[in-house]
């Protein structure tokens, strides 16, 4: 463990820091990704026990023996200026004959390797598979559509010809004349891929050819032809986010949804969040070349899972669309994304862009990529996608519509139309920077309440649809462990420390160690304990800190103050209807969101969560060619805010720290809930306990 220990250490705020130290001849580094998680390796030693003992998530459950292949990993090779080592095929072993003769229900391909045969032999980055790990991400992201008429920019039209008494010089004209007996469709332009395949004495074997023509505002282009009748026509919406990357497979004949899937974002191994990952271009020169490369990969590898899930011939795809924030967008279409992560943010361009698939490494010669225009340099082709969806432009009410992630996008429709801009939360609602936060994958805890009297808590725990103060409850043994705190766990957990009195207004966490054991001191300040794992767990106590609470405050506190500054140039006071969109925003209970003070007042009945509207405007653009007509007009007619440039939004952030917040009224949230009465301490930043005579002063005032 000591050599572990000095490779990587999670501070106090739960952000894992590289401590980079001489190592001995006898030692090696040894990077896992999509964690970016670094450890120190004896010589010799499995990838798998390095792994064990660094608490990286790789699966085994043969004890070693090289029969399960759940350990399955890739080795990587080549030079890595991020963590400043190389790594190479002769940093492990030789395959062992275990590996050799290993015949399981997962196959080891030509590139992957089992970590309890693999021995660590020098320098070494690997890849663990989503397939390899304990606790496999899960992606919640789900698609809703309403009131789409059917009008796929890509179909395709059967007509029956015989070539094989016709010249090569004019078959094409013939095809054409057919297309027009047939269908009345006169094309405004052939590809020449079409003439290609009229070519030569495989189209004479023929009677019946399927012509696959893209639709234009102006008219069909006859993009390419099949041989024979094949009326297959599939297409793939895929929101590109900047953890995950979210796909639909569907049939653009009828609409039929024949595949879902989701996988992490392979960026993620550059950088957690989007700033670091422009970091990290503007210090390697192949930077950005690798940003790109991964963001493909992404997606191809994506596209390949689909299609697999729904058994189709990917040949068969004719149009993909694509959304993303800024940095997903240029990095995948390859422009420089270095502009984005400074002033002005100015955008390569702010128009939809439409390229062949094979252009952008997607091997389907017949596919056609469409990227939804971005709005600003922080608000992306996502957030055109997610308005597109809810129709947010289209609304007479004031709506607010907000996804919450790393960077939240904000979009508000007042009476003068949309203004739209975007906020630094961080990645603390993800789990980043909060001492037991991780992402939302099993063992997670999702839920929290906390008696108002005892102050003990009960959650529930991805993976279980108990409470854990409920006998059917299984979480917590040895073969079961409560691994952290996701993102609306977080939410949830403050907001009812908030709620019982254990925070105060300026979230404080208060002494409260007469009346409850959850209550522990920490250095100068108090934790709550949220979880205590049982004695023969070697999993540590879930608690929750000063320093979560003050990362929560710091991020909800960007958020409302962006969504302020829109109301107020706006010159309204309040929304009328809340929208939280995105697979966090899906998740969140709106009633702690407005506990907390991420959104302003409203009916609770007002708030929802609209799950991916991003992905569900993806699918709407994919299905329909005026509906990506509508999205290009309303991103012209958005106005934008930047909020970097704004003197009232420091102000506006000051105010938006407090619980719900300093001085905005909050009726609509007291008819709902019980406030706590505390009184506002004069300096947010103290994080001294206060004494306990105040502290009941507060607590029963």
């Amino acid at each position: 463990m000591q050599g572990a220990a000095e490779a990587h250490a999670r501070t106090a705020d739960g952000v894992i820091r590289r401590e980079v130290k001489p190592v001995t001849d006898r030692r090696h580094r040894v990077v896992f990704n999509p964690a970016g998680l670094e450890a120190l390796a004896e010589e010799g030693e499995t990838v798998l026990n390095v792994a064990q003992r660094s608490g990286v998530d790789l699966d085994s459950v043969c004890g070693g023996r090289g029969v399960c292949g759940r350990c399955q990993f890739a080795p990587t090779s080549g030079d890595f200026a991020k963590w400043s080592l190389s790594s190479t095929i002769t940093s492990l072993n030789r395959p062992t004959e275990a590996e050799t003769r290993y015949h399981g229900r997962r196959p080891l391909s030509e590139d992957s390797r089992l970590g309890c045969q693999a021995r660590v032999r020098g320098p070494l980055v690997i890849d663990v598979p989503p397939e390899s790990q304990v606790h496999a991400p899960i992606v919640r992201k789900e698609i809703a559509l309403k009131e789409l008429t059917l009008d796929s920019a890509s179909v395709l039209r059967v007509v029956h010809l015989d070539l094989s008494q016709v010249k090569e010089a004019l078959r094409t004209e013939k095809l054409l004349e057919a297309l027009d007996e047939a269908w009345q469709i006169v094309p405004i332009e052939v590809r020449p891929e079409v003439e290609q395949a009229l070519a030569g004495s495989d189209a004479e074997m023929y009677e019946s050819f399927t012509l696959h023509l893209r639709r234009k505002e102006n008219g069909e282009v006859l993009h390419s032809v099949r041989y024979g009748t094949s009326v297959e026509n599939l297409g793939v919406a895929i929101d590109i986010g900047s953890t995950t990357v979210a796909g639909h497979l569907l049939d653009l004949g009828d609409g039929e949804i024949l595949a879902s899937e989701g996988a992490m974002n392979l960026q993620i191994r550059l950088g957690e969040d989007l700033m670091s990952r422009v970091s990290y271009v503007m210090m390697n020169s192949q930077g950005g070349s690798q940003l790109k490369e991964l963001a493909r990969e992404s997606v191809l590898s994506l596209i390949q899972k689909l299609g697999a899930s729904a058994e189709c011939d990917l040949s068969n795809i004719t149009e993909i669309v694509l959304v993303g924030n800024p940095i997903m967008h240029h990095s995948f279409l390859g422009f420089d994304v270095v502009p984005l992560g400074q002033m002005p943010f100015d955008l390569a361009t702010d128009e939809a862009v439409e390229i062949s698939a094979e252009e952008v490494g997607i091997p389907i010669p017949a596919a056609s990529v469409y990227f939804a225009p971005c709005i600003a340099g922080h608000v992306g082709a996502d957030s055109a996608a997610a308005l597109l969806s809810e129709k947010t432009h289209q609304t007479t009410s004031r709506q607010l519509l907000v996804d919450i992630g790393t960077n939240a996008e904000i979009m508000f429709k007042g009476a003068g139309g949309v203004v739209a801009a975007s906020s630094p939360t961080g990645p603390a609602f993800e789990g980043a920077q909060i001492t037991h936060g991780q992402r939302a994958t099993v063992g997670a805890i999702e839920r929290v309440r906390i008696d108002r009297d005892t102050f003990e808590p009960s959650f529930k725990v991805i993976g279980c649809e108990s409470w854990s103060n409920e006998p059917a409850f299984n979480f917590g043994q040895a073969d079961s462990l409560i691994t952290g705190i996701c993102g609306s766990g977080i939410i949830e957990v403050v907001g009812e420390m908030y709620l019982s009195g254990l925070v105060g207004k300026d979230g404080t966490i208060l002494d409260n160690r007469q009346r409850t054991r959850r209550v522990i001191p920490n250095d100068r300040t108090f934790s709550y304990v949220l979880c205590e794992q049982s004695d023969d767990s070697a999993a540590p106590n879930i608690v929750i800190t000063q320093n979560d609470i003050r990362a929560i405050q710091l991020a909800k506190a960007a958020l409302r103050a962006g969504i302020d500054l829109l109301l107020e140039r706006c010159g309204e006071s309040h929304a009328d209807e809340i929208r939280l969109a995105g697979a966090f925003g899906a998740q969140i209970d709106p009633l702690y969101a407005m506990v907390l003070g991420l959104i302003p007042d409203c009916q609770v009945g007002q708030v929802r969560g609209v799950g991916n509207a991003a992905g569900s405007g993806a699918v709407r653009m994919l299905l329909s060619l005026k509906e990506r007509i509508e999205v290009e007009a309303l991103v012209r007619d958005v106005q934008r805010v930047e909020t970097a440039t704004e003197p009232r939004f420091q102000e506006l952030f000051v105010g938006a720290m407090a619980f719900p917040h300093a001085t905005a009224s909050t009726p609509n949230l007291a008819d709902a809930v019980a406030l706590p009465s505390h009184p506002l301490t004069s300096a947010y930043t103290s994080t001294r306990p206060r004494r306990r005579g105040r502290r009941k002063d507060a607590v029963n005032e």
